[in-house]
């Protein structure tokens, strides 16, 4: 059947994203439950700093994407005796509570609670799997995969930069990589570097996160990518409540379109046909459901979860029993030093095998968690104060800004040229000098454009 031939019919046209039972009984297998008490008696958390590799580590702490450093092992201790453990990024911007809400409960039930923050959902299963003698995907569902597809995840970076994460990518298993397209950087430029060096069978996703604003600047943009033959996909390039212009933009360019589902409104989406891939993530509940519509509307997907190797081994259990998540997932584990899992997850043809044993499959690497465990954070360490970023335009001129939201702001806003050829930024380190003071200051409410380059 084609993909308007099952919107046709009334079973998925009755659907819609939100139609299904949180539940989702027809999707998740009920837990084993055994003898063992899976009551649970306590939820423990640490604070760690996880700092990340050389390479991503200048430009992860240029914008808010640092905080990803600060991370919250939770483990769930059950009356039994078993524990899991998970894992939550940023952990200080989420809502706190959760832990007298599980206490008492039965892990079994609390688990496909989606309400419960990533780190908390992930120890519940992780225990429940313990305490069962199962892996994380036989209380999920129906095995469909033995192996999962992997992407390497990069952000914004210098063509030389992209082309050391390539080459460690590469020695490492993968063979797709996504990165994040920011018009502050000359992304065809970086392709053109990119091609020199990668295998044939080497693949690049790029997110725009809408920076190519509409179509009028997508269209062509996209479609001279195009001769670059490693580039896969094209993640959200506009905003994804566009429909109109998603639906020109598939139709000009040869290369899929990725957008996160629900907007627009997964009927909306797949009735138009505005996209090629769709992006899920976040709840275990929430996750099977979208599966089971994109699988019932033959749409592949990737996964999303941003953490550690905890977080990719748990994303390794949701991939094996989606039929359709068909696209490489993306988990970020490899921006950080330390995966704090054993042992680290091993990736070969682009693929890693999804584990048989109890719970994760991993242990915590409880050394790393030691050695890295820091005071707990309660106030979001974002922006720093040394920061100077300095934008170079290809005709000489220069826009400075200390904080880097607020030129994200002014691109996503319009104000600024989109994907300019020769384009690229640096940040300029403090040289104690008064210019270089006067100018952060004047830099850190909004942005400074000169002719030249000052600095």
């Amino acid at each position: 059947m084609t993909r308007r031939q099952i919107l046709s019919t009334t079973g998925l046209a009755a659907a819609g994203a939100a139609a299904l039972p949180r539940s989702a009984p027809a999707i998740a297998a009920p837990a084993i439950i055994g003898l063992l008490d899976t009551t649970v008696e306590r939820v423990e958390r640490i604070t760690i700093t996880n700092p990340f590799r050389e390479t991503p580590a200048p430009h992860m702490n240029r914008n808010r994407s640092g905080n990803w450093k600060y991370n919250e092992i939770v483990k769930v201790h059950l009356k039994c005796g078993v524990s899991g453990f998970g894992e939550n990024i940023q952990y200080f911007l989420e809502p706190t509570g959760d832990d007298a809400r599980v206490i008492g409960k039965k892990a079994a039930e609390e688990m496909w609670d989606d309400s419960h923050f990533t780190g908390l959902q992930q120890a519940l299963f992780d225990a429940v799997g313990r305490a069962n003698d199962v892996p994380i995907h036989r209380l999920l569902g129906r095995k469909v995969r033995d192996r999962a597809f992997m992407s390497w995840w990069a952000i914004d970076m210098p063509p030389a930069d992209w082309v050391k994460e390539c080459r460690l990518a590469i020695a490492e298993g993968y063979t797709a990589f996504k990165a994040k397209a920011r018009p502050w950087f000359d992304l065809e430029g970086q392709c053109r570097v990119l091609s020199g060096i990668l295998p044939a069978h080497f693949e690049m996703d790029f997110d725009f996160n809408r920076m190519l604003l509409d179509s009028a600047h997508a269209v062509p943009y996209c479609v001279g990518l195009e001769r670059f033959k490693h580039v896969a996909a094209y993640e959200t390039p506009i905003p994804q409540s566009d429909a109109e212009g998603n639906k020109l933009l598939r139709r000009k360019t040869r290369i899929p379109i990725a957008m996160h589902y629900g907007d627009p409104p997964i009927m909306t989406a797949l009735r138009q046909e505005i996209c090629d891939v769709l992006i899920i993530g976040y709840g275990a509940t929430n996750i099977l459901q979208q599966g089971a519509v994109a699988a019932m509307a033959n749409i592949p997907f990737w996964l999303q979860y941003v953490g550690t190797g905890i977080t990719a081994a748990y994303s390794l259990h949701l991939a094996a029993v989606l039929s359709h998540a068909r696209w490489p997932a993306v988990t970020c584990q490899r921006i950080y030093s330390e995966p704090l899992i054993k042992p680290a997850i091993k990736v070969e043809n682009g693929l890693a095998a999804v584990p048989e044993t109890p719970g994760h499959g991993f242990e915590l690497d409880e050394d790393a968690v030691e050695r890295l465990r820091t005071p707990r954070i309660t106030a979001n360490p974002y922006p720093p104060p040394d920061l100077l970023h300095a934008i170079r335009w290809p005709s000489g001129a220069t826009s400075y800004y200390a904080v880097a939201q607020t030129f994200y702001k002014d691109f996503e806003g319009g104000k600024l040229p989109v994907f300019q050829p020769g384009i690229t930024m640096e940040t300029i380190p403090d040289d104690g000098s008064r210019e270089w003071r006067e100018l952060q200051a004047r830099a850190h409410t909004t942005g400074v454009h000169v002719g030249g380059r000052p600095l």
